[in-house]
């Protein structure tokens, strides 16, 4: 019996409504949900007949392609528990993983079987599979699947401590699913181009077919937005959901080579900040294009969302107070309560409601809802620094800095441990990002307490704007003590849109 919560029933019932409906297109291959729901059972049998079981945990090193969501949907038919790594962690953080994780079967391509014999935590899983599995084979009564099993395991960003690997079970993912649909409002006419791997599984539940981008998010310097452009075109995509860095790349190629891209109807973005000066290159390249910037976090994806004229309407008035993302979805609920660093307990919704901090105020953003996550794998320390549970309600921490307005309007001011408090003053890092990105010439910028200094540091986009850009940083930071123009900027590995402050600390100590 497959249980109502999971995702693999939705894609059955698709299967079983319009079978030759095309699921899935990974470079020259069509599949339509028949074939493709067929290979699922086919994979699930397979791994039973190897001996994966219910609840074992499974290391899946497979890139973004059809063979992905055949082994992860075949591990969620059988009941065990599909894990990811990211690609760019060290070796050691690797082996951390592994450690904690503890899985009983690894499988991966040819690549990835090479490095699980490179890695000793990899090496050390008893079974080792790779993409193939046997077409025929005895049928076996699969296990019964509960709404409250284990079905996902990612492991969320940090290089230190105890990693924090993120627990996603069937009624969760079946939660998301429900809390994107109203924003997402997928039809079955439509071809999606998901490049964020979650929402393509998604799509799949929802019966929509879905174009995988050619392009590894591993490697951002590896996306050619005019091979991209040839297969929206190709395929008559006309929904792109993706992360900021992508959908700017593809933006601003259609500007500089003065393109029109036809069909598209709508785009979502998330991942990372979009502040107003991206935000006005989506609509220059996009104009007649539905485009919504999407708030959320590994542990509580949707928050909020806002459309691309809209912030920038909205940032006309309030630029330098806050990066505006809209108000909180319906499936969301959301408190601002006073940063700190300890860890808090509730006994009620009372204690939660006295940490509050008055309206238009800064604080951290807490959230609840069915699709919030509520457990990290054998992490106590992590679950009590990011939880705060009343009964059976969790609210997450998300660690970020904003406030809501009279009228229920979200804003960002960065995260809380970007903080900076020269002289007394509060400044958030966030918001003055935000502020450099309006100055002609600049690429990105942020500022930081720098030996005992209030400085900014700017990446151009036009090395010879650098005496304006110079000019233009002081005229709208009367605080600051120096400027330091760089190279590059280092960005976040997962979606390389927002700024590494700890990689930003290591280029500054080695040049200044």
């Amino acid at each position: 019996m497959i249980n109502p919560f999971n995702i693999v029933d939705l894609l059955y019932q698709t299967s079983r409504e319009t079978p030759q409906k095309t699921a899935l297109i990974y470079r020259d291959k069509k599949i339509t949900f028949e074939t493709f729901s067929g290979s699922v059972t086919e994979t699930a049998f397979y791994f039973l007949k190897k001996g994966i079981q219910k609840g074992g945990r499974v290391m899946v090193v497979v890139p973004m392609s059809d063979h992905l969501y055949r082994i992860v949907l075949a591990l969620f038919r059988i009941g065990a528990v599909a894990v990811f790594l990211d690609e760019w962690v060290s070796i050691k953080r690797m082996n951390d993983c592994c450690k904690l994780a503890g899985c009983k079967a690894f499988i991966g391509t040819s690549k990835g079987l090479v490095l699980s014999w490179i890695v000793s935590g990899l090496r050390k899983i008893p079974l080792h599979l790779g993409l193939h599995y046997d077409k025929k084979n005895e049928v076996i009564l699969f296990p019964e699947t509960t709404e409250n099993d284990a079905a996902l395991i990612t492991f969320t960003t940090g290089s230190t401590g105890i990693p924090k690997a993120a627990i996603r079970t069937h009624k969760l993912l079946f939660g998301q699913f429900q809390a994107l649909i109203p924003l997402i409002k997928p039809k079955r006419d439509e071809v999606s181009m998901p490049v964020l791997p979650i929402v393509l599984l998604l799509n799949l539940g929802a019966g929509v077919t879905s174009v995988i981008a050619d392009y590894k998010s591993s490697k951002p310097s590896s996306l050619e937005p005019g091979k991209i452009i040839g297969q929206i075109k190709e395929y008559g995509v006309n929904t792109i959901i993706a992360s900021p860095f992508f959908v700017k790349r593809i933006a601003q190629h259609l500007i500089d080579k003065q393109l029109k891209l036809d069909g598209i109807n709508k785009i979502f973005t998330g991942g990372a900040p979009v502040f107003p000066a991206e935000a006005n290159v989506y609509k220059s390249a996009f104009a007649e294009t539905d485009i919504q910037i999407v708030y959320g976090s590994t542990e509580a994806e949707p928050i909020s969302s806002v459309g691309v004229k809209n912030l920038i309407a909205k940032a006309e008035n309030v630029l330098f107070q806050g990066l505006y993302v809209g108000k909180p979805e319906a499936c969301t609920t959301v408190k601002i309560i006073g940063i700190t660093n300890e860890n808090i307990l509730a006994a009620s919704i009372k204690d939660v409601e006295n940490l509050e901090v008055l309206t238009g105020e800064t604080g951290e953003i807490i959230v609840t809802g069915k699709h919030v996550l509520t457990d990290y794998l054998n992490n106590p320390d992590a679950l009590n620094r990011n939880k705060i549970f009343v009964g059976n309600q969790c609210w997450h921490r998300t660690g970020d800095s904003g406030y809501l307005d009279a009228d229920g309007n979200l804003f960002l001011t960065g995260r809380c441990s970007s903080l900076i408090e020269p002289e007394g003053k509060c400044i958030s890092t966030f918001v003055y990002e935000n502020h450099f990105q309006t100055i002609n010439g600049v690429e990105a910028g942020t500022v930081m307490i720098w030996k005992n200094k209030l400085i900014a540091v700017i990446e151009l986009s036009d090395s010879r704007q650098k005496e304006n850009v110079k000019n233009a940083v002081y005229l709208i930071s009367n605080g600051l003590e120096n400027i330091i123009f760089i190279n590059k900027i280092p960005r976040d590995p997962r979606h390389n849109s927002k700024v590494d402050y700890e990689k930003l600390k290591v280029i500054m100590q080695k040049h200044w």
